[in-house]
């Protein structure tokens, strides 16, 4: 996919998760995780730019996504730990779901396309591809982007409501 499919893939990925710091009241967490969802979207084709690391490769698996979730949740337990013990483990913990959730995101939607991911490279081979449509499809990528939004949407407003 491009720009817009993965925009829209992390908004929907996300959702739930800025559903659920909303409606527990915290607003401000809500849209630090979406716009670091939305700002981490295209993190994994970065690998474009870098001589010598092949496209949909290391940074299309879920190991780099784990490794994005690792390093937002100790950035995120660094943050928290002035505020004490919840603190640091509530941001640890939301930290490395929003790290983890936005790399995977990209992956889901990557599996979209007829290249499809391989996302246990090096230990497996295993492809995945659902085949749906090129990655350069704007129909596709449009339609994503549309359903993230609408996706997100709800969840800020019926988050916002149960609050």
């Amino acid at each position: 996919m491009h720009k817009p499919g993965h925009y829209g893939a992390a908004l929907l990925v996300y959702a739930p998760i800025g559903f659920l710091m909303l409606a527990l009241g915290f607003d401000g967490l809500a849209v630090i995780g979406g716009a670091i969802a939305v700002g981490g979207a295209m993190i994994p084709d970065l690998d474009m730019r870098i001589p010598g690391v092949q496209h949909r490769g290391i940074t299309h698996t879920v190991w780099f996504a784990l490794l994005a979730g690792i390093v937002l949740g100790v950035a995120g337990g660094l943050l928290g730990s002035s505020s004490g013990a919840i603190a640091t483990v509530g941001l640890s913990v939301f930290g490395f779901l929003v790290g983890t959730l936005t790399i995977s995101a990209h992956l889901l939607a990557d599996a979209l396309t007829p290249m499809g991911i391989r996302p246990l490279e090096p230990i497996d081979d295993l492809e995945i591809t659902l085949d749906v449509a090129k990655a350069a499809n704007p129909v596709a990528n449009y339609a994503l982007l549309a359903l993230g939004i609408a996706t997100i949407t709800v969840a800020a407003v019926v988050g916002q409501a149960i609050a």
